[in-house]
């Protein structure tokens, strides 16, 4: 076994950046500093007056690097602390999707090209990755509309083929919101999840620094918040170099 290479594949979470429409922005504050921490546990009595801190987070369940629940959609799905471990880690497989334009729906014909072009069938539970470069512009307000979307019809294609967990390296899973209210076709892809179990992710980010397509294993697993409709993951990507 050669040497393992990890590759972060999740947005840095912090105060003041973009998220989703409604979703509950990020804090971040020190509770108390290091000083203020060795005079409230009184160590500062003794001389010892800088203690380790600690931090304050308030934050949505959709911030950054997340996975969406089957509970998310489904109101009696598991929600997600019920996401099944054993889909998180896994093969995973990049599909290059970076010709596709902002507002740009995701149609089965896609996955298949990109598909062919890396000569890859996909197998049950491969992860999915959707490289659209979007992640790109993650520190500015145009990652809240400059990407493309998984359509309904890609979902299904993608779950035939027996994927449970897919992602996208863009705000949204679906299309922007205001293409998908020009077309009065909201959150289709999300939607799926009403008629069959599966997992996103969202918000990944530096999928093109993997250096194949296939032949790497993905890790997503989720913090384990009991009733939430998502859950922060630390998506990385394993490469076994020679």
């Amino acid at each position: 076994m050669g040497r393992v290479r990890l590759i972060d594949l999740s947005m840095e979470v912090y105060q003041g950046m973009p998220v989703y429409p409604s979703v509950a922005k990020p804090v971040i504050v020190d509770l108390e500093n290091h000083e203020q921490m060795a005079r409230s546990m009184g160590t500062d009595k003794f001389g010892v007056t800088h203690l380790p801190n600690h931090c304050l987070i308030v934050t949505g369940d959709h911030v950054g690097t997340h996975i969406d629940s089957w509970g998310h959609v489904k109101p009696d799905a598991p929600r997600a602390e019920g996401i099944p471990l054993e889909y998180c880690y896994g093969d995973g497989v990049v599909l290059n999707l970076t010709h596709k334009q902002p507002g740009d729906e995701i149609w089965p014909e896609d996955l298949e090209q990109a598909l062919a072009a890396i000569n890859y069938r996909l197998k049950p539970l491969d992860i999915v990755l959707l490289r659209t470069d979007a992640a790109r512009k993650r520190f500015s307000q145009e990652y809240l509309t400059d990407h493309p979307g998984m359509t309904k019809e890609a979902v299904h294609w993608l779950l035939d083929q027996g994927i449970k967990v897919m992602g996208i390296d863009a705000i949204g899973f679906d299309p922007p919101v205001p293409y998908m209210f020009q077309r009065r076709k909201f959150w289709e892809a999300h939607r799926v999840m009403l008629e069959r179990e599966y997992y996103h992710l969202e918000n990944l980010c530096n999928l093109d620094q993997i250096p194949v397509p296939y032949g790497f294993k993905v890790c997503v697993f989720p913090i384990k918040y009991r009733g939430a409709s998502a859950a922060p993951v630390r998506a990385v990507a394993i490469i076994e170099e020679d």
